[in-house]
């Protein structure tokens, strides 16, 4: 079987930036939403898309946290949102639909990395709401305002996507509670949602993509020991990185931007990219690329059909 899963040679790598990535490109005019776009890779991300002109909506949860952080970036302004909120989720959405405005780019950042076992809305697992229902939610009621501008979605997955694929016969882990497990699923979940999306959309000129950041000490670990990452090979007993393949937050920041903007992805979408490339099939054994249960078409249509059972919402629905 075929694969769009090829690198297309894209001149950059994991040691590129955000800003490398966007050398020569002007985004004046343009309208992006970056998720959690206040800390972390996501405030690399909300500086490096203001620079080169865009104009960032930054939806945060703890919105003065984020007024504090975008504070002095021109072209920032912030939103009040709570991924594990429906209604709150709806409701960003509606007035953000009320302004009138297109979307040029979404880049659903957010998200939260092996927590302990937390329950939000009726009672879901936590990662798995808030990393994809939340998202997806916030893409379908974004739709009108996507397709306007003909835009690219990009959902931030992990290579922990590799952990588990969905786990059908569990996915609100209600038989038993692993934080990793669930945070792998919820990234294999992030990937088949842009490959559903991108087969929904690319009619209406709208393409999706998954990316993983590479890994970068960012607030995402606030739920991991600091044993832990000192036992992982991550930080030394001072907290100071030891592993030489972890990224800065800039170069972790670049292939959510380079799949947001880059032309050389121009009629290109349903792929999962790493390292400002296309990422090639996962090779038992290697690190790296994408696995086939986070890439396979009828489990993205699956997924699909559960989370717009579960949230209500498809912005598809008369066409799927």
């Amino acid at each position: 079987m075929t694969t769009p899963q090829h690198k297309i040679g894209s001149g950059l790598g994991a040691r590129s930036t955000a800003d490398d990535v966007l050398r020569g490109i002007d985004l004046s005019g343009s309208t992006a939403i970056v998720t959690g776009g206040y800390s972390g890779l996501g405030l690399e991300t909300t500086r490096a898309l203001a620079r080169a002109g865009a104009h960032v909506v930054v939806p945060a949860r703890r919105r003065e946290a984020a007024q504090k952080a975008v504070q002095g970036i021109d072209g920032v302004e912030t939103e009040d949102l709570d991924l594990a909120d429906l209604d709150s989720v709806r409701g960003f959405a509606d007035r953000f639909l009320a302004s009138g405005r297109k979307v040029d780019l979404v880049i659903n950042n957010a998200g939260i990395m092996a927590c302990p076992e937390t329950r939000v809305g009726p009672g879901w697992e936590a990662q798995f709401a808030t990393n994809h229902l939340g998202h997806y939610a916030l893409v379908n009621h974004l739709w009108p305002a996507i397709a306007q501008g003909g835009g690219r979605v990009v959902a931030v997955s992990s290579g922990a996507h590799g952990i588990t694929g969905v786990r059908w016969d569990d996915v609100q882990c209600e038989s038993g509670y692993d934080r990793w497990q669930a945070y792998g699923q919820a990234k294999a979940a992030n990937v088949l949602f842009a490959v559903h999306l991108d087969a929904l959309g690319r009619d209406a000129g709208v393409r999706a993509f998954a990316v993983h950041p590479g890994s970068i000490l960012t607030p995402l670990q606030r739920h991991l020991a600091k044993a832990e990452m000192v036992d992982a090979g991550w930080i030394d007993e001072s907290g100071n990185p030891t592993d030489p393949t972890f990224k800065t937050p800039a170069q972790g920041a670049a292939t959510q931007v380079w799949a947001a903007t880059s032309p050389q992805l121009a009629g290109m979408g349903g792929v999962y990219c790493e390292d400002c490339d296309i990422a090639e099939p996962a090779v038992d054994g290697a690190e790296g690329g994408v696995h086939a249960q986070a890439a396979d078409p009828e489990q993205a249509a699956r997924l699909w059909a559960l989370s717009a059972g579960l949230t209500g919402v498809d912005a598809f629905a008369a066409t799927a």
